[in-house]
């Protein structure tokens, strides 16, 4: 067994380190005869704005049982990456092994066995909040899986790592913000099935719908595009780009959509009420900087001109503008969200 002095930083007793590591990382329990020879040390620091904790133990096995799940209602995910020794993690039926340079996914909402052969082993346990990892990639990827070191991926994240516990610290806002979402990438392309999840899965059409609403109420904004949807959604434009693309459209076509629907209702309104508001006031009203761009784009969305639109063509007599042909995928669903 290691003694006190083989850890570097704080040593502890293993009620002192429990009572510094349960609250951050939730319950995680020794076999009885394991507590009174413990000898370990916790230290807390920041990963591209993530909460992380750097362990070192003696203990052979520690366990969080699906009571110590209800007790404490922790509901996360943690990376695991090994920094010395070997070890060996159980969770949903998966046996992960770990050597120096690997990494591990464990979901603390579900139980989880550690084991361990060395008695220097050491990690570093990157905590990820549920929502935004989910939200992210896309659905909720299984706990237990296994990210190998030798891929790119791997080393590019390791490499993260290890600067932090080196003294790199984090970086400061916003570039925090995408760094957290460099590591979000990395820790999908170790640990996402290669199969994009299906666009009808129901985390994706809770998704979308969501985007969907964020969308409606900032679209006449004319700063408003792409780039923002995906922050304000809290996941990546490239995700977004395809989520988009998976329903046969853009985001970018689907904000142009809503904008000439506006317009056309606008119109629509401005004839019925025989108002002379100058039709540039509801070109920008509707989110469109440039009346050139308006006027050609609504040319090839309704067949006319805006000052020649009818109210009738593309629209309903209440109003309510038609989907035109160019409208597909992204579009059809979220105007029926």
């Amino acid at each position: 067994m290691l003694r006190n002095d083989d850890f570097p930083g704080t040593h502890m007793d293993y009620e002192t380190f429990r009572s510094l590591a349960h609250p951050v990382c939730g319950r995680h329990n020794l076999a009885d005869e394991e507590t009174n020879t413990f000898a370990g040390s916790v230290r807390f620091l920041s990963v591209s704005g993530l909460t992380a904790v750097d362990i070192q133990s003696n203990a052979r096995r520690v366990e969080r049982s699906q009571g110590d799940v209800r007790l404490d209602g922790v509901d996360q995910y943690k990376a695991v990456f090994q920094i010395e020794g070997r070890s060996i993690i159980s969770q949903n039926d998966r046996v992960v092994q770990l050597a120096v340079g690997g990494v591990a996914l464990v979901d603390l909402a579900r139980p989880v066995t550690h084991l361990s052969d060395d008695v220097d082993s050491r990690w570093l346990c990157l905590l990820l909040p549920r929502q935004s990892l989910v939200s992210h990639l896309g659905f909720e990827p299984p706990g237990g899986a296994c990210g190998r070191g030798g891929t790119p991926a791997g080393r590019l994240l390791y490499e993260v790592v290890l600067d932090a516990l080196n003294g790199g610290g984090s970086v400061l806002p916003p570039a925090d913000s995408y760094m957290r979402l460099a590591v979000f990438d990395l820790l999908g392309a170790l640990f996402v099935s290669r199969e994009p999840p299906p666009s009808s899965s129901r985390q994706a059409n809770k998704l979308i719908t969501r985007i969907s609403g964020l969308i409606k109420d900032r679209f006449t904004d004319p700063d408003f595009g792409p780039p923002q949807a995906a922050s304000e959604a809290g996941i990546s434009l490239r995700y977004l780009q395809k989520l988009f693309t998976q329903s046969g459209s853009t985001c970018t076509e689907y904000i142009h959509s809503l904008r000439l629907n506006h317009a056309a209702r606008l119109l629509h309104r401005r004839k019925l009420l025989g108002m002379s508001e100058p039709i540039s006031n509801i070109a920008y009203a509707s989110g469109f900087r440039d009346y050139t761009h308006f006027a050609r784009q609504f040319r090839n969305r309704f067949g006319c001109s805006p000052g020649t639109h009818s109210g009738m063509q593309g629209g309903a007599e209440n109003g309510a503008v038609r989907p035109g042909a160019d409208e597909t995928g992204a579009w059809a669903w979220a105007h029926e969200a």
